[in-house]
Formats: C-alpha cells, structure tokens, sequence
C-alpha cells in the first residue's frame, strides 16, 4: 500500500469556519514562525563559534568538547519526522508552544552546567525544542498568507535563514568583549518567550480530531495519519541524526580511518533504508514517499543543498583566513561577516517584489551566478595580506547572489507544489537545509585541510636547511627582531617566523582552492536550475487563493 500525504486538501466549509475563528491580524503568528526560524539557525552557529569558551567552562578538551555543537543539530535531525507528524494533527501552535519552553528551560540552564555530560543533555535538549521550529514555519507561511504575499513571505523567510547564519560571529565577539559566553545561550530565553507570546496571542488554538475515523468535514485540522507510526518515527529520526552525526565528526576523526565514522554512517544508512521501505508501504507514515521522490522535489532539494552548502563555505573559510593567518578576533571576523547579512534586509523586499512579476527562475540563476563571481574574485585576489576590507566587494556580490537564488528557489518549489504537501516539503526543506550545510562544511573543511597540507609540503620542499636563500630569509627575520628588541642570538625566533610566514601562505593557497570548489559547485547548481520547469498555471503574479487555509 502506498503512503499517504502527511496532509490533504480542506473542505470548503471547514476552512471557511476556521478563516473566521482565525485573528483578525494574523501577523503576530506570521512573526513567530518567522522568530523560530531565526533562532534554529543563529543558536547552532553562535556555539560553533564560542565553542572555546563553552568547552573551557565544561573543563572538556578538544575531541570530547567537538560533540558540543554536534549533539545540538544531530537532535534537530531527530525531532524533525516528529514534529512535522504531531504539527499535521495537533497543529502548528500546540507543538510550537511546547518548543518553546523546552528551547528557553534548556538555554537557561546550560550556562551553570558543571561538567560536559550536562552540558551535552541540554544542549540535545535545546536542540530537539529548535528543530521543530523549521519544519513548521513554510506550511504555515502560506497557509496564513494571501497568495499574493507568497514572495513578499518566501523572500522573508529566506532571509531569516541566511541572516542569522552571518550575523553570529558578531554576536558571539560582542558577548565576549563586553559580557560573558553565558549568554550565547541565555539570548535564547526572551527570544523564545517572544515567539511563545507571539504564538499565543496571534494563533487561534486548534481542536484535535478525536478520531482518524471522523468525518473529514467535521475535523478541524486537515486529515492526517492519527495512529503513530513508531518506527517509521523512530527509524527515519534516529537514521537521519546518525549520518549527520558521521558528517560532523568525519573531518576530525578521519573519515574512513575511524571506526566510529563508519559504525554512524552505517547504522544511519540502514535504518533510513528501512524507512524507505517500511514508507511505501505503510499508510501511516508521515511522509508521502512518492511526494518526495516526485519531480520537482528533489531538483529543488539538491539546489537548496547548494545554496546551503555555498553560504557555508564562506561562512567557514573566510573565519578561518581572518582567525588563523591575519589573527582576527571573533568580533574583528563577525564585522566581515556583517557584509552578508545586512545587506540583505535592504535586499529582500527588493527580491519579493521581483519574484511577482518575473519567472522565479531567473533571480535564482542571476544570484546563482554572483555566488560564483564572488567565490572566484576571492580565489584569485586573494594573499595573506588581505583583511576585512579586502573581502567587502565580494561579500557584498554574495549577500545579492545569496537573496536571489534562495527567493527564487524556494518560490520556484511553491508554484511547483500542492498546498496538501506543504509540511511535507516543510520536513523535506529541513532535512536540506541542515544536511546539505552539513555536507558543505564537513567537504569544504576536508578539502581546505588537504589542500592546505599539500601546499605546505610543496613549499616545504623548496626550504632546505643552509640554501643560501633560506639563511638570508633567517637573517633578514633577525634584522627585524633585532629592530623590535627582540634578543634572538640562536636564531630560533627568526626561524619560527619562517615557519609561520610558510603555515601562512599554505593556509592561504587551501582558502584559494576553497573558494575555487565554490564556482564548481555554484556551476553544478546552475546545471540543476536547468532542469527546473513551472507547471503551465505558474503566473509570475499568482492570482489571489480562495477558500484554502493551511494550518
């Protein structure tokens, strides 16, 4: 038997009868999925970047302190199947609320944590509250949006998505320099009190189906499998979180030399294979499996894979240039950082416009494009020289690129989709979304670190000990540490230095190469959007939805 659609069309009176019972102004709910989106990405990057700090205060060292931030977004993967089947039956408010409260009751606490096995329990559990903030927010999006907001919408909720992904850097420096690490965490409290409230008082409460075997019209939340599917759940959860797990611990464990990269990836691997069978033949799964595979869901999820993975190599590598080879401070790189963000709240109302009367492949393949211009102006301009202001063109061509190809994509995904499935492309854009950020991060930094220790060897060979032209290099170093007062009669200093300016330059020439694997992933991604058609009633300006309400 088949899967069923996690959700299917309204009748015409019952969604007349909940229009009516809905706010009046419904932009406080608006705002609240909107809020929790923001927060889901912001809380994961604010702690991959103090995570020094978090682990200093924990007293954990480097490999037990690298699950910190791995068992906060390995519990987003969990929870995502759950919360995309308890939203369809108990809607959006009553899984948000209760979201909510475990996000801001975890964040609270994980400041006065006294050792790491607490610290990684609320930090899972902080992570299982965010993740059902993502999987929610689209459906809801459109249901409660006249069509004709759809762009205005979309282009908002990609921004979220991108803004707090770049503003982190800054915000973490800031608590740094002026507070403490504390309140990487405790900023989640009023920022989820606010979505709570926003969510209490801009969405009405939902009825619950007594039954699966109720009549539709008498239900007040669109019909959904109501007996639960544990092990479907469980199955694809539990996979899901297992491969990312893998994909967040490979570079630093090794990849294919570690028995527990292969143990994760396996277990995680045969599990989701379960769920692919369990799924096409249950018809009680959470997720309509032909729905998933159809055309154009998975072009759509591999350009959002993409998008996902571009904004993190920039979001990895140009730390990672400011951090190590000119020295920055967190606070020194979040102002580079910046140059992606802001524009981008000038940018988005500009994108949801356009997307109104312009095919939405078009942005997408324009931003597409000034994704890979800005990736191969860094790539080859780049020198250890360069600082923040070095960078700011190019950050300003991607902040651009970025808001185009996102909107457009996305939008490009909704004019292709039923309104029945939209929790299902919800679910579908999470697993994306943090999978193919996961993807990017773990290839981008593998590939930095190779290229990196080959561009080191390569300089290496060229440095003999006594060559003629190494002494005088030493010699020179001397002269300058001399200059400076530094006593250096052996020479060691000046030879530290040699080694630093040749670490330098190898981690230079990895940046280089980095980027560079960002123009080819930006071309996979223009050969994807190729392949994106738009259903034949796809007007640039959509006509006004009538009668059609999505909790």
């Amino acid at each position: 038997m088949s899967a069923v659609s996690i959700t299917a069309p309204v009748d015409a009176a019952p969604a007349s009868a909940a229009v009516a019972q809905n706010p009046p102004i419904p932009w406080l709910g608006i705002s609240a999925v909107l809020l929790g989106t923001f927060i889901s990405t912001l809380n994961g990057r604010l702690s991959t970047f103090g995570l020094g700090d978090i682990r200093g205060a924990v007293h954990a060292g480097f490999d037990e302190g690298a699950w910190i931030t791995t068992s906060y977004t390995t519990a987003q993967m969990l929870i995502t199947p759950i919360a995309v089947w308890a939203g369809s039956i108990y809607g959006p408010r009553r899984v948000l609320l209760i979201a909510c409260s475990v996000f801001a009751v975890a964040s609270l606490a994980m400041p006065w944590s006294q050792n790491l096995a607490t610290l990684l329990s609320l930090q899972f559990a902080s992570g299982l509250g965010s993740g059902c903030f993502m999987p929610l927010t689209l459906s809801f999006l459109l249901g409660r949006l006249p069509r004709k907001f759809w762009p205005y919408g979309i282009a908002l909720y990609a921004l979220h998505i991108d803004f707090s992904l770049n503003i982190s850097a800054s915000l973490e420096g800031w608590y740094l320099e002026h507070g403490s690490w504390c309140w990487i965490y405790w900023q989640n409290v009023p920022l989820a009190a606010g979505m709570a409230a926003c969510l209490y008082f801009g969405i009405r409460p939902v009825p619950v189906p007594a039954s699966a075997e109720a009549p539709a019209a008498s239900r007040a939340v669109p019909s959904a499998p109501r007996k639960i599917d544990l092990f479907g759940l469980a199955a694809s959860g539990v996979g899901l979180a297992l491969v990312y797990a893998a994909l967040d611990q490979g570079n630093r464990l090794d990849w294919q030399n570690s028995g527990r990269v292969w143990g994760l990836m396996l277990g995680g691997a045969i599990l989701l294979i379960s769920f692919w069978f369990h799924a096409t033949r249950s018809a009680t799964s959470w997720i309509n499996i032909r729905v998933a595979l159809g055309y154009p869901l998975p072009v759509i999820l591999v350009l959002v894979t993409i998008l996902r993975s571009s904004l993190l190599t920039t979001a990895f590598l140009i730390p990672q240039f400011l951090g190590v080879v000119r020295g920055f401070h967190a606070l020194q790189i979040g102002d580079t950082l910046l140059w992606v963000a802001l524009p981008q709240l000038l940018l988005f109302p500009l994108a949801g416009h356009l997307l109104r009367y312009v095919d939405p492949r078009v942005p997408a393949l324009v931003g597409l494009s000034l994704i890979g211009v800005a990736g191969l102006m860094v790539a080859h301009g780049l020198t250890p020289l360069w600082g923040s202001d070095q960078f700011l063109l190019s950050q300003l061509i991607q902040a651009l690129g970025q808001s185009l190809a996102m909107t457009g994509v996305i939008y490009a995904t909704v004019l292709n989709m039923r309104m029945d499935i939209a929790l299902t492309f919800g679910a579908l854009l999470q697993i994306a979304r943090l999978m193919g950020g996961e993807l990017g991060t773990a290839f981008v930094a593998t590939f930095h670190r190779i290229r990196e220790q080959r561009a080191s060897n390569l300089i290496g060979a060229h440095i003999q000990s006594g060559a003629e032209e190494v002494l005088q290099r030493v010699q020179a170093y001397g002269h300058v540490l001399a200059r400076s007062g530094h006593l250096d009669s052996q020479g060691s200093a000046a030879t530290s230095v040699l080694g630093r300016v040749v670490h330098d330059a190898a981690t230079t020439q990895g940046v280089i190469d980095g980027f560079a694997a960002l123009g080819v992933t930006v071309t996979i991604g223009l050969f994807a959007l190729s392949m994106l058609r738009l259903p034949a009633e796809a007007a640039p300006h959509p006509p006004e939805s009538k009668g059609r309400e999505l909790r």
